[in-house]
C-alpha cells in the first residue's frame, strides 16, 4: 500500500466517507457498455445459476436456469446468453477508422461485472463453451461456441493492465478512492459503494455495516447467501424438479424461482449502474485513450478471425508465445503505472513521497552552455536548478521527466541535499531546437514550478527468443497447432 492511499485510507476513517485516491478516471468507460451480473450453484463448479445481462440501467435481462445441475439447461443458458452477449458485439462492428496504416473499429465492446470472481466465472464459462460442438453428439446452438469464444477474448484483455474490454467495479472503484475499511471488505460491492456514495443521513461506516445484511444487499455474486440457498433457492429448485414438465404447476414454479433469482441480482444491478455512474464523474485521464485504442485494434483483430471462420484460442499457450506474452505485460504494466502517474497528481505523490520524483521551482538556468559531445562536436546542454522540499533519492545520471515536458528529458548532475530541502541541477537533453540559444519557453524559465520524475516507462528490454518453431525440447519442443479432437466437445463443465 502506497504512502498517500495509508494516508486517504486514514482520512476516511476520520471523515467517515471514502476519500479520491485519483484526480482523473484511468479507465475508458464506453457509452453503452454489456452490465453482467452472474449468479452461480453453490457446490457445482462454475454451474450458471442465472444472470442480469443489458446495456441500459433500465432495461435488465434476467436469464434463469431453473435445474442449474441438468447440461440440457445449462447449454439453453448459453444459448440466451449468447444472443445478448454476440448481438451486442457485432454491434459494436460498425464504422471503422484506420490508424497507422491498418482498418480499426471505432468501437469496441465493454464488459462489466461485479467483482474480480465475476471476471473469473467469465474465463471458465469461456472455456467451458468455446470447444462445443455444434454437430453429432452434445450438439448445441452455433451461438454458443461464439460465445466462448468471445467470453475468452474478454478474460484475456482483461490481463493486459489498463485495457477496459472487461471491468470488476469493485477495482475500479477502489483505484480511484479509498475507505476506512479492510481490502477484503472492498470486494464487497454493496459495501465498498456504501463508504463512497452513503444514503442521505447515514455514513460510509454505517452503510458499509448496512451492506453485511443480505436481506439488504444479496451478494454481488457469482456466489449466492447460504441463508437464501438454504431457505429460497433449494426448495424452489425441489419444487421445479417435483412436478411434471410442461404442466401449470412446472410454470408456476419456474416464475417464483424466477421472482426469487432477480430479488438476489437486482440489487447488485443497480448498485453497478451507481458505479458508473460515480466513474463517470471524473475525467479521462491523457493516456486514457490511447489504452482504449489498443482494445478497439485487439478486436477488430480478432472479430476479423472470428469471421474468416478462425480457431478457437487454444487451451495453452506454447512455451515461446507464454514468454512473449508475459514479457509484454510486463512492460504494459510499467507504462500503465508511468501513465497513471503522469496523468494525475495524486498517483505522481507516490512517487514523491518514495524520492522517486519531485516538485520544484526553478531557480536559475544556464541557457547558452555548451559542451563536447563523444564525437568531439560543441552541443548546446542548458542546465537548470530546481529547489524543492521534497525528499529526493534520485542518483546522479538518471534520466527524468517533467510532467507538463514529457517529451524533453534531462538527466541530473547533482543533488545538494539538504535538512529540509534539496538543490537539484539537471542537463536539459534537447526539445529546444537546434539552435545554439534555446529560444524562450523552450526549456523551463526561472520561477516555474515543475514536477520532474525519474519513472519511466523504457525499463523493461524484450528479451530475444526463438520463434515458435524452434522451442527447444526442454521447453517441449515446437508446438502442435490446434486442431479440434472430440474430446473438446465432450469436456466437462469445468
Amino acid at each position: 500500500m502506497s504512502a498517500i492511499t495509508s494516508y486517504a485510507r486514514a482520512l476516511a476513517v476520520n471523515t467517515q466517507t471514502a476519500q479520491p485516491t485519483a484526480t482523473v478516471r484511468h479507465v475508458h468507460l464506453s457509452h453503452r457498455p454489456l452490465v453482467f451480473v452472474p449468479l452461480t450453484l453453490a457446490g457445482e463448479a462454475n454451474a450458471p445459476l442465472a444472470a442480469l445481462v443489458g446495456s441500459a440501467e433500465d432495461d435488465p435481462t434476467l436469464l434463469v436456469v431453473p435445474q442449474p445441475r441438468d447440461r440440457g439447461q445449462r447449454f439453453a443458458f448459453a444459448a440466451e446468453l449468447a444472443d445478448l452477449v454476440v448481438g451486442y458485439v457485432n454491434s459494436c462492428a460498425g464504422a471503422a477508422d484506420e490508424i497507422k496504416g491498418k482498418v480499426c473499429f471505432r468501437d469496441a465492446p465493454q464488459l462489466l461485472v461485479p467483482n474480480r470472481a465475476g471476471i473469473g466465472f467469465v474465463r471458465l464459462f469461456g472455456r467451458s463453451t468455446r470447444f462445443r460442438r455444434t454437430t453429432g453428439p452434445y450438439a448445441v446452438k452455433p451461438d454458443v461456441p461464439l460465445l466462448g469464444r468471445w467470453l475468452t477474448w474478454f478474460a484475456e484483455r482483461s490481463e493486459h493492465p489498463g485495457a477496459a474490454s472487461l471491468l470488476a467495479m469493485t477495482e475500479q472503484l477502489s483505484m480511484h478512492w479509498a475507505t476506512g475499511q479492510s481490502a477484503v471488505e472492498d470486494a464487497n460491492l454493496a459495501a465498498l459503494l456504501g463508504w463512497i456514495s452513503p444514503p442521505p443521513g447515514r455514513t460510509g461506516p454505517q452503510a458499509a455495516r448496512d451492506a453485511e445484511d443480505p436481506l439488504l444487499w444479496p451478494p454481488a455474486g457469482p456466489v449466492t447467501d447460504p441463508t437464501f440457498d438454504n431457505d429460497v433457492l433449494a426448495p424452489a429448485i425441489r419444487r421445479y424438479s417435483g412436478t411434471d414438465p410442461g404442466s401449470p404447476g412446472q410454470a408456476r414454479a419456474v416464475e417464483l424461482l424466477r421472482e426469487a433469482l432477480h430479488g438476489q441480482l437486482a440489487p447488485t444491478w443497480q448498485l453497478m449502474w451507481r458505479g458508473i455512474a460515480r466513474l463517470r464523474e471524473l475525467e479521462p485521464g491523457a493516456s486514457v485513450e490511447g489504452r482504449w485504442i489498443e482494445d478497439r485494434k485487439s478486436f477488430t483483430w480478432y472479430h476479423e478471425s472470428v469471421v474468416d471462420g478462425g480457431l478457437p484460442q487454444a487451451r495453452r499457450d506454447g512455451a515461446i508465445a507464454a514468454a512473449r506474452r508475459l514479457n509484454r505485460l510486463e512492460r504494459e504494466q510499467v507504462e500503465y503505472d508511468v501513465a497513471r502517474a503522469f496523468d494525475d497528481p495524486l498517483v505522481m505523490a507516490n512517487h514523491r513521497a518514495a524520492g522517486e520524483a519531485f516538485l520544484g521551482t526553478v531557480s536559475e538556468v544556464e541557457r547558452e552552455r555548451r559542451v563536447t559531445n563523444d564525437k568531439g562536436n560543441a552541443v548546446t546542454r542548458p542546465l537548470v536548478v530546481l529547489h524543492t522540499a521534497d525528499p529526493v533519492l534520485i542518483g546522479r545520471g538518471a534520466e527524468v521527466v517533467a510532467t507538463s515536458r514529457q517529451s524533453q528529458k534531462a538527466v541530473v548532475v547533482s543533488v545538494d541535499r539538504q535538512a529540509d530541502s534539496a538543490v537539484v541541477t539537471l542537463e536539459m537533453q534537447g526539445g529546444f531546437g537546434k539552435s545554439k540559444i534555446p529560444p524562450p519557453g523552450s526549456i523551463p524559465e526561472p520561477g516555474e514550478r515543475l514536477v520532474y520524475s525519474s519513472v519511466l516507462s523504457d525499463s523493461i528490454p524484450s528479451p530475444r527468443l526463438p520463434d515458435a518453431e524452434d522451442t527447444p525440447w526442454t521447453h517441449g519442443g515446437p508446438p502442435q497447432p490446434y486442431v479440434p479432437t472430440d474430446e473438446d466437445a465432450t469436456e466437462v463443465w469445468e
